[in-house]
């Protein structure tokens, strides 16, 4: 296996952002390009990443399964900037990863057996999904995590709510105008702490998009430029509102 990736900015970036959810996972590198999909230790979230063969400047792969702390990968593709190339060989058990800018640099990333079973996304079906802009998404979340450790996304009378309540309270809400909505009545009300960790990849990009429905999980959709990311929150089902 040897893949090489011009500006791996964004790989950077999404290492990151996993590793906020989950330390250790299995990079998937085949036919299709490179991906991840994951679940968080208390099973609460999942994440799945995609980048596609085409980001890449070469690619000669088969299939291949390679377990890494991400922690560690991390650090690695911090050494690189916006103006490297980032060179991936795996050779016996361990992935060599090489960065070239005015210098070359060589660093070898132990790989690691999971005991954990591969994941996929589950199919879920949604009644409400909404796109908006992402700086809109961003401060809403913001605003509530000063209020309280949950939010509730609502669409009522065709509009959408993302709404905190504690001692004190937060709302922001968007019609037609300042968002897509295509969506049935409905409310769910999920984790600030893992809304939160999305964030980061929600600044990645112009626009999101939420998948829900009531007292159901949450699907995040964001893609930006050369890759895809998504993450899937269970719903915070309480008696008491």
């Amino acid at each position: 296996m040897l893949i090489k990736l011009e500006n791996p900015v964004i790989l950077t970036k999404a290492v990151e952002i996993i590793s906020d959810l989950v330390m250790e996972v299995r990079l998937k590198v085949n036919e299709f390009g490179l991906s991840v999909v994951a679940m968080d230790p208390a099973n609460v979230s999942m994440v799945a990443f995609k980048l596609p063969k085409s980001s890449f400047t070469q690619f000669e792969a088969e299939s291949e399964t390679l377990g890494v702390n991400l922690d560690d990968l991390k650090k690695i593709l911090k050494r690189g900037g916006a103006k490297s190339t980032l060179i991936f060989e795996k050779k016996d058990n361990k992935l060599e990863i090489q960065i070239e800018d005015r210098i070359r640099r060589k660093f070898s990333l132990g790989l690691i057996e999971i005991d954990s079973e591969d994941k996929s996304i589950p199919s879920l079906e949604f009644s409400s999904v909404v796109k908006l802009q992402s700086v809109d998404f961003v401060d809403s979340v913001e605003d509530c995590k000063i209020v309280a450790d949950a939010c509730s996304f609502i669409v009522e009378d065709g509009k959408f709510v993302i709404e905190a309540k504690g001692i004190n309270s937060a709302r922001a809400e968007f019609s037609g105008d300042e968002a897509e909505i295509k969506a049935e009545d409905c409310k769910a009300r999920y984790s600030l702490e893992y809304l939160q960790k999305f964030l980061k990849a929600a600044k990645l990009t112009d626009k999101v998009v939420l998948n829900f429905a009531n007292d159901h999980p949450l699907r995040l959709d964001v893609k930006p430029k050369g890759m895809e990311m998504s993450f899937i929150l269970a719903p915070r089902v309480e008696t008491d509102d």
